[in-house]
């Protein structure tokens, strides 16, 4: 029997998903501890990413140092809260991701917020708006695309990363994985990263659709828009035969 013929068995038994501990439940607390970490790196980073576009100061070093951070892995962050009083366990995991996930937050809403226009910028001060205005109803809008941008990227990478809370007491759809690989169970082994790869996948596509709808203005699907820039079938000669 092959591993992936183990691992669709694994995965199409009721009883793997409905038990105490079970596939559901793990995705659960996969999802909790994902979308509690974004949420906090959110709240930290944006903030700190809008400002600095904003006001054009301090940006560059601070993204700087926030991409240097990226090298710093996950795992190597939950070793060394294994010996502080943060311990093992769903906070040390939430902690340690909301970390992660901070860099391409704040790297795009700085990003976002300078590629403005300033001719759009100066027009917005110019009919009267104070700084909190033109932030939120000039720089903001146009901005949005790239915000969401690192949102999405962030959650991706979070949900994908999650998988090592497992090796912390940490709970989520990792310990299927790690339980797999104790027992030599590598049909579970597989049906775990099926579960944790769909996931991302799931993550990215419900993330980009709420992209779409939060992005101001005309909209394009994207296929569409690949369909009619395809060679010899420009746009503008497809949708006017003049």
């Amino acid at each position: 029997m092959s591993v992936w013929h183990q691992a669709y068995l694994y995965l199409n038994d009721p009883l793997n998903w409905s038990k105490s501990g079970g596939i559901l439940d793990l995705l659960v607390e996969h999802l909790r501890i994902s979308v509690v970490a974004v949420l906090v790196a959110m709240v930290v980073a944006l903030p700190v990413g809008v400002l600095l576009g904003h006001t054009g100061r301090g940006g560059g070093f601070t993204v700087a140092l926030s991409n240097v951070s990226r090298a710093v892995p996950t795992l190597a962050l939950l070793t060394v809260f294994a010996v502080t009083p943060i311990g093992f366990g769903p906070t040390a995991t939430t902690i340690a991701l909301a970390l992660f996930a901070v860099p391409p937050i704040l790297t795009n809403a700085y990003v976002g917020f300078r590629e403005v226009d300033r001719d759009v910028v100066e027009a917005s001060r110019a009919m009267g708006l104070n700084g909190r205005q033109v932030v939120f109803q000039a720089e903001l809008p146009l901005a949005a695309p790239l915000l969401m941008t690192g949102v999405r990227t962030a959650a991706v990478q979070v949900v994908a990363t999650a998988t090592l809370a497992a090796l912390v007491a940490g709970g989520g759809l990792g310990e299927i994985i790690s339980l797999g690989f104790g027992q030599q169970d590598y049909g579970a082994v597989l049906a775990g990263a099926v579960l944790v790869a769909a996931l991302a996948v799931l993550t990215e596509l419900v993330l980009s659709v709420v992209s779409f709808l939060l992005t101001p203005g005309q909209k394009r699907l994207p296929f569409l828009h690949a369909r009619a820039q395809r060679p010899g079938r420009p746009a503008e000669v497809a949708a006017s035969p003049l």
